[in-house]
């Protein structure tokens, strides 16, 4: 699994926080270092340029693209090495995408070759470059870019942080996702088992007695796709059964060792969140050796296991799991660099609405208070790359999104359809 060692991840050349932030990080002993020249990349550095961070690469390795890299004009630096791994070392490589299409050719033609490397590195670039995308959702299909796509929240759970128990009625829970269509919710995102911080598992009998009737009354009732909020895959499976097109699994198909093969023989899409423990456990000061970094490489673990079982990637979604073992400054720098994901190729989901960094940020406003700043966290969130968002608030997103949007748009050049 090359791309899981390696663990790539793109950013802008001119975005010099997260640079330095990666220069200056702590290594795996606890010192922090600068390591390459002084002022890398340089100020004014390719207006449009790339900078790609390489982990784990082995000393041949490193040396390769070092050389390789200046032979296209490129910049290379290193970064803290791993201690106890063999020597191997990260890299920051800056150029712009031509010099990195160049770097990848030069490692399939170096000697000796090193075509998976020029392969990963190829891939990345074009999974960042990308901004639209066609899901595969069971029978259906879903085209998100340059407009993001919205789905709506429905828990049928009593205890939901913000909203347990308001539609544990099945025809209530039916006649809210109605109303979440109509005010122009592109999917419906169904939860029997709260997975809110402190909270306890839920049986799986439990979890399908909530769950089951209402999505087998939405599919047959909404234009729609339908989602299943699940960890397991026997609820994934009967759900799918029942209609759901879509399973969005918080554990990033790491929890239950059925989940991959349950996605793969169901036909659905699936949704990766990143989560750092599990629920009950999850906010008990959460700790990341290098934040993005580690989702990055959790969520290709997720990938990797869709791959395998045979989940094509068009049906792939992945969600960096805001508040999920998650501090506040967590939170703020996912959103601030949520743009390294784009490098894994496939989709971005982001679910901010009524979290409690929100609720921190604004002063302790209870959940039902935090609608604007869910859609700032939202309209940021698309600004960084995400294509879909999940919120309880549908028509306040729809409205945040659709000024994100045309702004992002003019940015591009590209012209703007209102309704």
């Amino acid at each position: 699994m090359l791309h899981v060692r390696l663990n790539p991840r793109i950013m802008a050349a001119t975005d010099a926080a997260p640079l330095q932030a990666e220069r200056h990080r702590p290594n795996r002993g606890g010192d922090s270092r600068t390591a390459g020249a002084e002022g890398f990349p340089p100020a004014g550095f390719l207006h449009d340029g790339l900078a790609m961070v390489l982990e784990n690469l082995t000393a041949d390795e490193a040396s390769l693209l070092r050389r390789a890299m200046a032979e296209t004009g490129g910049l290379a630096t290193s970064l803290a090495e791993s201690n106890g791994d063999g020597g191997t070392s990260h890299l920051l490589l800056a150029g712009s995408t031509g010099q990195f299409h160049s770097l990848a050719t030069a490692l399939t033609e170096s000697s000796p070759p090193c075509p998976d490397l020029g392969r990963e590195i190829e891939r990345a670039v074009e999974g960042y470059g990308r901004r639209r995308f066609t899901l595969r959702l069971g029978a259906r299909r879903l085209a998100v870019g340059p407009q993001p796509a919205i789905m709506g929240i429905l828990n049928v759970t009593p205890d939901s942080f913000s909203d347990g128990g308001r539609y544990l009625n099945p025809a209530e829970a039916v006649a809210h996702a109605e109303r979440l269509v109509a005010e122009g919710a592109d999917l419906i995102d169904v939860g029997g088992e709260s997975t809110r911080p402190g909270s306890e598992p839920v049986p799986e009998a439990e979890e399908l007695r909530r769950v089951l009737p209402v999505v087998e009354t939405l599919a047959s009732r909404l234009d729609v796709p339908i989602s299943i909020d699940t960890r397991h895959a026997r609820v994934a499976r009967e759900a799918a059964s029942a209609g759901a097109a879509v399973i969005n699994d918080v554990t990033g198909l790491l929890g239950d060792p059925e989940m991959p093969a349950a996605v793969a023989e169901t036909g659905a899409a699936c949704i990766l969140m990143h989560m750092l423990g599990e629920p009950k456990t999850m906010q008990h000061n959460p700790r990341y050796d290098n934040l993005m970094a580690d989702i990055c490489r959790s969520l290709r673990r997720g990938l990797q296991a869709a791959a395998d079982a045979g989940v094509p990637e068009e049906a792939v979604i992945v969600d960096p799991g805001i508040g999920f073992g998650k501090t506040l400054e967590h939170n703020l720098t996912i959103l601030a660099r949520l743009g390294q994901l784009r490098t894994l190729g496939v989709p971005i989901l982001v679910g901010p609405s009524r979290k409690r960094f929100i609720g921190d940020l604004a002063g302790g406003v209870a959940p039902e208070a935090r609608v604007p700043g869910t859609a700032a966290a939202c309209s940021l969130a698309v600004a960084a790359g995400a294509l879909l968002v999940r919120v309880h608030d549908v028509a306040e997103a729809v409205q945040a999104l659709a000024v994100a949007s045309a702004v992002l748009q003019a940015a591009e050049g590209e012209s703007v359809a209102t309704p």
